[in-house]
């Protein structure tokens, strides 16, 4: 119990981390989080420490703080990230079952509707990318992206905030599908890098760091 509950505690600050709730830069106060997400403080503390320890919080002077990424940091972990992906969905061509493209064509299909909606069709772009993922059938590479995803929610906005963004990564995820249902992986690895090298330009001009 006490395991599990020290788990609950890291997936619940994880996740306020990734929904914005804790911003890079705030402070993150031991007993404030036990009063907040109703635990005592040593699972927080635990939690704390693994989220340290993973480089998702840091150190200023005495206080534990949300860390942040600087320019070097984002591209150095997009560039990790595409290289890793595009693995993925190169090995999501080969091995793939049907029902994982249709899936992964009905969440292209559903996104459609949430184009109005940032925070849901970015949630929704995560579920996509988890997808293409899974369909590797690759654990270890699937264990080794959720890393680099996992560093991903130090990125305090989405590139899916970009005026016109959302429409173009639809597009750009039918086109990954597209290939993976052709089982060409050739094309899968191309329209993939080109759909992370565009989602990076777009971040940085939403971090204003260009």
């Amino acid at each position: 119990m006490n395991t599990l509950r020290h788990s609950d505690a890291y997936d619940l600050i994880l996740l306020a981390i990734d929904d914005g709730v804790f911003q890079p830069g705030d402070r993150m106060v031991e007993h404030e989080l036990a009063k907040i997400f109703g635990f005592s403080r040593t699972p927080i503390r635990e939690a704390l420490h693994k989220l340290e320890t993973q480089s998702l919080l840091m150190r200023v002077g005495r206080s534990l703080v949300v860390a942040s990424l600087d320019h070097t940091q984002l591209s150095d972990l997009y560039a990790v990230r595409t290289e890793l992906e595009s693995l993925a969905v190169a090995l999501a061509a080969q091995h793939a079952t049907k029902e994982e493209i249709l899936l992964l064509q009905e969440m292209v299909d559903e996104d459609v509707s949430l184009i109005n909606d940032t925070s849901a069709l970015s949630k929704a772009n995560k579920r996509f990318h988890k997808q293409l993922h899974l369909a590797s059938h690759n654990k270890f590479l699937i264990q080794q992206l959720d890393l680099v995803h996992r560093s991903m929610v130090l990125m305090a906005k989405t590139s899916l905030a970009v005026p016109g963004r959302g429409p173009q990564a639809i597009r750009e995820h039918q086109l990954i599908v597209n290939a993976i249902s052709n089982r060409d992986s050739i094309k899968a690895r191309e329209v993939l890098c080109d759909h992370l090298s565009v989602a990076f330009k777009s971040r940085l001009k939403e971090e204003t760091i260009i």
